[in-house]
């Protein structure tokens, strides 16, 4: 299984709409959720190979799906997993069919428009939602990435991976795209096939590589993070390790897989390091 941050910001080229699903697949879903009356597929914001917004009878359902062969199926096993422990934070898992040679997620549909990390009212829904989720303890029963072992290995002293650990349950992946503002300006947090087990302030630091990349200076990125109450537990040392794991870890992404967004997030992930290590 792969440890690199996907980016979830550009349309997978493996994209298929509702109608390129093979008509048993179809069949199935609608045995789910009722007959069909309307598809839209969902362009940005997700990976998988099939997003889409289905209307039936009795209301709207956002299907998620991955061929079941592909190697990254697991991410559509750890949402299904993660899902009653997540909601309302996250939208609620109605179903999970494999059929068809399609792996399926059926979830309540959030209206919302993704977050704009340069609008102070997102801004404040985002940091509210991930002081909701600092109050959620890892599952002890799930299998997930510990904090100290999947940025564990962008460190060499073994006592600084150990500043990571801790049973907080991470959503690690705060792209703009996986936080939905809704309507009554609160936010919804979807994509958590990255969540990971560790301490509490790794979201705050997670987002601010994303608020660097929005605009916002190293000073000012922090100055949000610390609106969540998970960032006044880290130490200054915690902070510098983790700045610089996050730093190589989007740096391999860069390397992995080269363009114009996971480059920017790697500068942006260096330019917060180099804040962190003049303090």
């Amino acid at each position: 299984m792969s440890e690199v941050t996907v980016d979830r910001a550009q349309t997978s080229s493996r994209r298929r709409s509702w109608e390129q699903l093979p008509a048993a697949a179809r069949t199935a879903v609608a045995a789910m959720t009722g007959p069909v009356l309307r598809a839209e597929s969902v362009i940005a914001g997700f990976s998988s190979h099939l997003a889409a917004v289905v209307d039936t009878a009795d209301g709207r359902t956002f299907v998620k799906g991955m061929r079941a062969e592909d190697p990254e199926v697991w991410t559509q096993h750890r949402e299904a997993a993660l899902g009653p422990y997540v909601t309302p934070i996250g939208p609620r898992v109605r179903w999970h069919i494999n059929t068809a040679g399609w792996d399926l997620l059926g979830f309540d549909c959030v209206a919302g428009h993704f977050a704009d990390y340069r609008v102070n009212a997102d801004l404040l829904a985002t940091a509210a939602a991930m002081t909701a989720l600092g109050g959620l303890r890892s599952p002890a029963n799930l299998e997930l990435k510990d904090a100290e072992k999947r940025w564990g290995i962008y460190l060499s002293d073994p006592l600084d991976r150990d500043l990571l650990a801790g049973d907080a349950l991470l959503h690690t992946d705060w792209n703009y795209s996986n936080v939905l503002i809704t309507e009554g300006g609160t936010a919804r947090l979807v994509d958590w096939p990255w969540s990971t087990r560790g301490a509490g302030w790794i979201d705050p630091c997670c987002w601010i590589v994303w608020l660097i990349f929005a605009g916002h200076t190293p000073a000012a990125a922090e100055g949000w993070a610390a609106r969540v109450p998970a960032w006044h537990t880290a130490t200054e040392r915690q902070l510098a390790v983790f700045a610089t794991a996050l730093a190589e870890e989007w740096s391999a992404t860069a390397d992995r897989n080269p363009n114009v967004w996971t480059r920017s997030l790697r500068d942006a992930a260096r330019e917060w390091q180099a804040h962190r290590l003049d303090h």
